[in-house]
């Protein structure tokens, strides 16, 4: 039943590099995609689905459980919100925060503010309190339009700015608590009379393709997260990008179940899937139990994935006829090399599309060779904004040559990714359209780089590439740790140490020693239900995979994984608990080579291996 079938694509795990023109000849066909839409084109996210309404009207758009919405039932919905919204005072240029599982009246109201030239603030369905509150301001919302499934958040927050709220119904999840005084309850009663005719085009006629449609949030692994700015042209062109690249027709379904409010789902999944006339099947959230049921019942061949997504499903007891599914690929980023050949090797060649960028990013790769572990390709540096430049890791700062300029890095090196700013009016690649704060903006770009005047966007993450021009992601900048004056790559340890047995979570970070240079490796390692970490198996498998001072000198046992809301491990609390105990109940656990495996902690453990213990902290 699976449709790979594609002779330009072959297996990663069998075959090497492919020629370097044939690769580009690819990425070529994408740039050329890109530079459809000009930035001055009087062209908005709102008026490309109203085109495939009219060419798809009665293909499926959005599925949902037993729901089916066409094309034209979901434009349709979308012309009467809009109404609705429109008569609430909505205009161009304002901001409206949608907060929202999700479910289909999530696509029907972000269509219809687009119909307005209104630019929509996707609101993380997971906060409350502060970050909420922050997130409001950071937009400078005008109007929350609130889910009935995440009115608690709303209810539990104090100091929200004084806004209308529009209660969005949810049949599913009612909200039986009380009601917060500025709640519009009457927007389903609003809907059910508005016209039921289209939302007419003057409003937005004049907005140019570069203006912004949306404000989405950066995933938050290290603070509050910043509001990344979304163009038109930008959601466009990713979903002209995308169609090419991973060769979608109308007969295409895509599974989303990853958070609408994120940039992959929101982007590139719907984008994609409009551009192609494709349907989407929509979950409220990832389910590991139902992930290959929805994908045979609804003949799922392209599929968003995060790298955790995968290793959940591979953590999974095999079943018979794992491998019948019309799954034919896969885009996504965060698989590791084990992680990816395990993948292939159990559901089957399934294309995978494995990338890196972000949601600000004006640079990105995409691997569009199924080259086994690589992030993307630059086979030719002239065709491409990307450069990776030297990192120097201890002191935090690129080094410069003699005429004070960053250095390019050599194959095999590790640096950070630097995207050249584009800034061009009929240019909408390469651009870097910031956030809602111009602090958080100018952080991000880095000037005279390689010439006087020139501006690079800074990633900060780090990268290396081989002979071939594939790129392989290391680490984020401040992940990556020093110790016994070597280099430690969070990322490649945790990749290591990723198929231990029995475990579910693994998050590498480095912790400060007192009177010691550097950071110490410390894990923590939420093990599978019913499954019990080993401590001498373990330390066995750091011997085996791993150099001595990679090694973690501290494991922490840990009740739950912190994971953001798409899957991406915090490290920020667990890096300032470092190894005091009394910060924590969780098991924790010390390398002692003597012994070869690792042993509970305790200060006379810590004083054999010459390492202090922090004041107050001692366990016994």
């Amino acid at each position: 039943m699976n449709n790979f079938n594609n002779a330009s694509l072959r297996s990663s795990v069998e075959f090497g590099p492919v020629p370097r023109e044939q690769t580009q000849a690819i990425l070529d066909r994408r740039a050329e995609a890109s530079a459809r839409i000009k930035p001055a084109d009087r062209y908005t996210l709102a008026d490309r689905v109203e085109e495939q309404a009219l060419r798809h009207a009665d293909r499926p758009f959005i599925i949902y459980g037993e729901q089916r919405l066409s094309y034209a039932q979901v434009n349709a919905e979308a012309d009467r919100l809009a109404h609705v919204f429109h008569a609430r005072g909505l205009r161009p240029g304002d901001v409206c925060a949608l907060a929202m599982e999700n479910r289909p009246a999530f696509f029907c109201c972000w269509f219809a503010l687009a119909k307005l030239g209104v630019v929509v603030g996707f609101v993380n369905t997971q906060v409350s309190g502060q970050p909420l509150v922050h997130a409001l301001h950071a937009i400078a919302a005008k109007a929350v339009i609130v889910g009935e499934e995440v009115l608690g958040n709303f209810v539990a927050t104090e100091g929200l700015p004084t806004l209308p709220l529009w209660l969005a119904a949810d049949s599913e999840r009612p909200w039986a608590g009380a009601l917060p005084g500025n709640l519009d309850t009457g927007l389903s009663q609003a809907l059910a009379n508005a016209p039921a005719t289209p939302f007419p085009r003057d409003l937005r006629a004049n907005l140019p393709a570069e203006t912004p449609s949306l404000l989405i949030f950066t995933s938050g692994t290290t603070g509050l997260p910043k509001a990344a700015r979304y163009s038109h042209m930008r959601w466009m062109s990713t979903g002209d990008i995308m169609e090419v690249t991973l060769q979608t027709t109308a007969h295409d379904v895509f599974y989303c179940c990853l958070p609408l409010y994120h940039g992959a789902a929101a982007t590139s999944v719907t984008s994609t899937a409009l551009k192609t006339g494709a349907a989407i099947v929509v979950r409220r959230r990832f389910s590991v139990r139902e992930f290959w049921k929805d994908v045979r019942e609804h003949q799922i061949s392209v599929f968003q994935y995060i790298g955790e997504i995968c290793r959940y499903l591979l953590n999974q007891p095999e079943v018979a006829d794992e491998r019948e599914h019309g799954l034919r690929c896969m885009l996504g980023a965060g698989l590791s090399r084990d992680t990816w050949q395990h993948w292939v090797q159990r559901f089957g060649d399934i294309q995978v599309f494995e990338g890196w960028g972000s949601t600000e990013s004006n640079a990105n790769l995409v691997n569009v060779d199924n080259y086994l572990g690589a992030c993307g390709r630059v086979p030719f540096w002239d065709k491409s904004n990307l450069r990776l430049v030297r990192y120097d890791v201890e002191t935090d700062s690129h080094p410069r040559d003699e005429q004070g300029f960053y250095q390019l890095c050599e194959v095999g090196e590790v640096g950070e990714a630097l995207g050249f700013i584009i800034d061009h009016p009929e240019i909408g690649g390469g651009r870097f359209e910031g956030y809602t704060s111009a602090e958080a903006t100018a952080s991000k770009i880095r000037r005279n780089v390689f010439a006087e005047g020139d501006a690079y966007w800074s990633s900060g993450d780090l990268l290396r590439y081989d002979e071939d021009g594939y790129f392989y992601f290391v680490d984020r900048v401040g992940d990556t740790f020093r110790w016994k004056s070597e280099n430690v790559s969070t990322q490649e340890v945790a990749a290591a140490l990723g198929d231990f047995p029995g475990l579910e979570l693994i998050n590498i970070y480095g912790v400060r020693v007192p009177g010691q240079e550097g950071r110490a490796g410390m894990a923590a390692v939420l093990m599978q239900p019913g499954q019990c970490f080993d401590p001498a198996a373990f330390y066995a498998l750091t011997e085996q995979r791993l150099p001595r001072y990679a090694a973690p000198v501290f494991v922490r046992v840990s009740a739950a994984a912190d994971l953001t809301s798409t899957f991406k491990l915090r490290k920020v609390d667990l890096q300032r608990q470092g190894y005091a105990p009394l910060a924590f109940s969780d098991p924790l656990f010390i390398r002692d080579d003597s012994s070869r495996s690792y042993v509970p902690y305790s200060s006379d453990v810590l004083a054999s291996l010459g390492l202090a213990a922090f004041a107050g902290d001692a366990r016994e």
